[in-house]
């Protein structure tokens, strides 16, 4: 079970103020009522690059049974657009500043490093949060007993 402090600091990331690649502003409560694989990433973070095809088939697989994965880069726009559409990436790609790393260290990335996954359920609770890359094997154990 969640402590009142994470609960707190989910509600803060949900409502996070991001933009996505066309600027416009957006929070991850838009995908409220799905699971929701939150992935830290940017583009010049090499195991951040090595995770992002994992990431793909996991949504590809995953989508139709109410999963989303939502990227948060902290990396400049024009970049990620660049580099999304070179990887063919289809899941929603979000822009942070770097204070959103200092919302993720109570989620359990302590030393705010990337990338760093969290996963909520649908209800909106954390379920799972891991520092470093994870594979696609790795992200079907997660989300199983979630689905």
């Amino acid at each position: 079970m969640n402590s009142p402090a994470t609960d707190a600091t989910v509600q803060k990331l949900m409502l996070a103020p991001l933009v996505d690649l066309n600027g416009k502003p957006q929070t991850l409560s838009y995908w409220r009522g799905k699971i929701i694989v939150v992935n830290f990433w940017a583009t010049w973070c090499l195991p951040c690059r090595e995770e992002i095809p994992a990431l793909m088939k996991i949504h590809d697989k995953y989508v139709a049974n109410g999963v989303e994965i939502v990227g948060i880069a902290l990396d400049d726009v024009s970049k990620v657009r660049d580099f999304a559409a070179e990887m063919g990436i289809e899941y929603p790609l979000l822009i942070a500043g770097a204070e959103i790393l200092d919302l993720s260290k109570p989620l359990g990335n302590r030393a705010g490093v990337l990338p760093f996954t969290v996963v909520l359920d649908r209800g909106g609770q954390m379920a799972y949060s891991h520092t470093g890359a994870l594979t696609e094997a790795g992200f079907k154990l997660v989300l199983a007993p979630l689905l």
